[in-house]
């Protein structure tokens, strides 16, 4: 199919779902709610990595980019693969960014379900190859009213850290159930 051909059918989709108001739950985009990578096409060829995040920055935190290069030249072949910190930034990229112009071009902006690491990936450091290996999704905590004042702070941790918590949460809870 024509990518043109999708932008416009993905944006009808979207219309025709705000027009019904459609609950998130049997959204179309639900299919994809285990996957926080987007994939974006029909890039203009001169923007760097630097210049998609921060034109896709605008709706959440991008946490690993792969922008599709030639492996001879090092030239951008005008595709690449993002991923958000959370999965809901990728909803509202799809839905606002996909057809709109940039630098005279119309890209393409559409859910991935199953992002596959690319091979080559030897020179990376630990927390790129982990975020790769696990994905970039971190499914919404939720909410609770815990005694615990370390959960309450908004300040932002390594994914590395809130598992290491969430082990010893778990942890914590098996010796109570124990006792």
């Amino acid at each position: 199919m024509n990518p043109l051909t999708k932008v416009k059918l993905i944006n009808e989709l979207n219309e025709r779902e705000a027009q019904l108001g459609v609950a998130e739950k049997v959204s179309w985009h639900s299919q994809y709610k285990d996957s926080a990578w987007i994939f974006l096409g029909g890039l203009p060829y001169e923007l760097t990595e630097g210049d998609i995040i921060c034109v896709f920055s605008q709706y959440g935190e991008v946490v690993n980019i792969n922008l599709v290069r030639d492996k001879k030249t090092g030239k951008s072949k005008g595709f690449c693969f993002l991923c958000y910190e959370d999965q809901r930034s990728t909803i509202l990229a799809v839905d606002n960014f996909n057809g709109i112009k940039i630098k005279g071009r119309t890209i393409r902006v559409d859910h991935v379900s199953n992002y596959r690491v690319p091979k080559d990936s030897d020179d990376l450091d630990d927390v790129t190859k982990q975020l790769q290996e696990k994905g970039c999704d971190n499914p919404m905590p939720s909410v609770s009213l815990s005694e615990d004042s370390e959960d309450d702070k908004p300040a932002k941790k390594h994914k590395k850290d809130k598992k290491e918590k969430k082990k010893k949460k778990k942890d914590k809870e098996k010796t109570n159930q124990e006792v």
